[in-house]
């Protein structure tokens, strides 16, 4: 009788769930279409299978990360914001939040992620942007590969390293102090590694975009990359570092426009977007480490690695920090 009243349970919250769903597509449908504001790249993919499942025009405009916050604010201001859904860097997203830009809105697509995933009432991350060491597979030797970080201080390294630039890069101001917090065992300790690092005169570029271009073309051997570009670059000669420590990054989120023109077409493309079957297009073609359970890129040795995600620095911070680490790098 037990198992029966469970069933009969089961049965009847997948029917309210998939009621619930054709009422929304319905809402959406009326209102024909959904726009959406991205700091990603690749993903049309995703906006055609979202667009030919619902029959909705999807469109995607992508903003790069350092335009993101003056964009959308301005287009907010102005009473002009076009999109209906934002994605962006989980500081950007926070900083939005605050200006009023972001409405609540909870997810049923999300119900299996992580609890620490759902920042609050708005902001909903889906991944994390997660930085690796990258080498060129042909030129490095097996025995050569880096199993710390720490290992990127070894003198063999020196003129060899690609990275971008420490004193204006927020996401790689934000891993150096996330090595830092999360990592290593003593300032000290982290201190002798950026000095280290410094020491070998690593190529500046000015974001992670640049970073694999010297490494395929073995002008750079390694760099301080994205795990992503194994799928993004191939068939180029790249690899990551199995470390031994966790490979850390930035959390994406996701949330709804306060101003959103098409609220209910929003909320769908938002449930879409959350879907196994998204992630799993997202994991699959850009490469990404997403979050929803069990889903993961096909990037060998990636679903063993413990990936986690580093705090939001303020922007007083990445001032901070990034003044420090021009003077440790440019001393060396």
């Amino acid at each position: 009788m037990k198992k029966l009243l469970i069933f009969v349970l089961c049965m009847f919250m997948a029917t309210a769930a998939l009621a619930a769903d054709n009422a929304l597509l319905e809402k959406a449908k009326a209102e024909g279409k959904v726009s959406f504001y991205a700091n990603m790249t690749a993903i049309q993919p995703i906006m055609d299978a979202f667009n030919a499942q619902t029959g909705l025009k999807g469109k995607y405009t992508r903003i790069s990360t350092s335009k993101f916050l003056p964009t959308v604010l301005t287009e907010f201001q102005a009473g002009k914001l076009m999109a209906d859904v934002l994605q962006a860097p989980l500081p950007v997203m926070e900083m939005l939040k605050a200006k009023g830009v972001l409405t609540p809105y909870k997810s049923p697509a999300a119900a299996g992620y992580p609890d620490w995933t759902r920042k609050d009432d708005a902001i909903q991350v889906f991944g994390i942007e997660y930085v690796a060491l990258i080498y060129n597979r042909d030129l490095v030797k097996p025995a050569d590969v880096p199993k710390r970080y720490e290992d990127l201080t070894d003198p063999k390294w020196k003129n060899k390293i690609v990275m971008a630039n420490p004193a204006t890069h927020a996401t790689t101001i934000a891993w150096l102090v996330g090595l830092k917090e999360n990592v290593f065992k003593s300032e000290a300790d982290w201190m002798k590694f950026l000095k280290g690092l410094a020491a070998n005169r690593p190529m500046f570029v000015k974001s992670f975009g640049p970073t694999p271009a010297p490494i395929e073309s073995g002008e750079k051997l390694i760099g301080i990359s994205m795990p992503k570009y194994i799928i993004t670059k191939a068939p180029a000669p790249l690899d990551w570092a199995r470390v031994s420590q966790p490979l850390l990054g930035t959390p994406r989120g996701i949330a709804l426009s306060s101003s959103a023109k098409h609220p209910n077409a929003a909320r769908l493309f938002m449930n879409y977007w959350l879907s196994r079957k998204a992630m799993g297009m997202l994991a699959k073609n850009v490469g990404e480490y997403v979050l929803a359970p069990g889903v993961f890129p096909p990037i060998n040795g990636i679903d063993k690695a413990k990936v986690i995600p580093i705090r939001t620095l303020s922007d007083k911070e990445i001032r901070s920090w990034g003044a420090r680490f021009k003077q440790i790098f440019s001393a060396s």
